[in-house]
């Protein structure tokens, strides 16, 4: 299955605790013990592999710049079989991420620098040593605000913040979030749009885009009840399934649209154009990372995709 087992010269920054190699005799504590403290990104390669030659320093790269938020653990398939038996591993590069013990993401092949860091930064605020971008306990008041509905005050008080520090993410997110919590979709779309370079790519905003997205569909979405029994005259139509999933999010039922998704991507994961999984993407992104339904969701998510 696989092939020779010479192993390149390790890069500096390996050695370090962030970024090390494992072997079936270290993998439980390298990784799942681990990761009980801080997310585990595991990067399934070999020596021959070419696209693992690419991006495995990628992934180094991000893992190092976001300063001990996730750690990177290199597992050489030739040289630990049963591992990658284990995990089911059928092609590489193919890359898990570890938290609490459990699988909680993950891709295969290579990406584009722009995924790997926003994969990197999504693994990495599950864990608790992300950052909080400064003015916690602002932002923390303004949260607490936007949850309790008091949309205006919240959105007072992360202009404020603005104010003091421009590039904070946390903030320019949650001022979108609390346009959108009150109808204003012409102003959060504008504040999105219009976002500092620094801010544009940044997970807050993504989430807030995600969200936009999901009200947009939400102002499009049937009777959950009609949609639930065109779907019991018609089982498994995969029209119906996805539009009960969006009407299901609209009315608050984030858990109920993501089981539904979850059931139309195991039914058909090609299904126009893979819409189940890019839709259970859309709503991941506009929670917190953290988000039991997150965690739940994309656990089974990965488990159907590398089953």
């Amino acid at each position: 299955m696989f092939g020779t087992t010479e192993k390149p010269a390790t890069p500096a920054a390996a050695t370090s605790d962030l970024i090390k190699d494992s072997t079936e005799a270290t993998f439980m504590k390298d990784v799942i013990e681990a990761s009980r403290e801080v997310p585990v990104i595991v990067d399934f390669w070999a020596p021959w592999c070419g696209p693992c030659k690419t991006l495995g320093p990628a992934l180094e790269a991000a893992v190092t710049a976001a300063r001990g938020a996730v750690k990177m653990v290199k597992v050489n398939v030739d040289e630990n079989q049963m591992i990658a038996s284990q995990l089911r591993i059928q092609s590489i590069p193919t890359v898990y991420a570890f938290w609490q013990g459990q699988p909680v993401d993950g891709f295969q092949g290579a990406l584009p620098a722009s995924d790997i860091k926003r994969f990197v930064e999504t693994v990495g605020a599950m864990g608790p040593g992300a950052a909080d971008g400064g003015l916690a306990e602002a932002l923390e008041a303004a949260e607490q605000m936007l949850a309790e509905g008091a949309a205006a005050d919240a959105a007072e008080t992360f202009a404020a913040i603005l104010e003091e520090e421009p590039e904070n993410a946390g903030a320019y997110g949650g001022l979108i979030r609390a346009h959108l919590a009150v109808g204003n979709l012409d102003q959060a779309e504008a504040l999105v749009t219009n976002a500092p370079a620094a801010l544009a790519k940044s997970k807050e905003v993504e989430a807030a885009r995600a969200q936009i997205e999901l009200a947009k569909q939400a102002a499009k979405a049937g009777p959950v009840e009609e949609l639930r029994a065109a779907l019991a005259k018609a089982p498994g139509d995969r029209q119906v399934m996805f539009d009960l999933a969006t009407a299901l999010h609209a009315t608050g039922d984030v858990e109920g649209a993501v089981d539904t998704l979850l059931d139309l991507f195991k039914l058909d994961r090609e299904w126009n154009d893979g819409a189940a999984r890019a839709q259970l993407f859309t709503i991941f992104e506009a929670l917190k990372p953290q988000d039991p339904i997150v965690l739940k969701g994309r656990r089974r998510l990965s488990s159907m995709i590398f089953a």
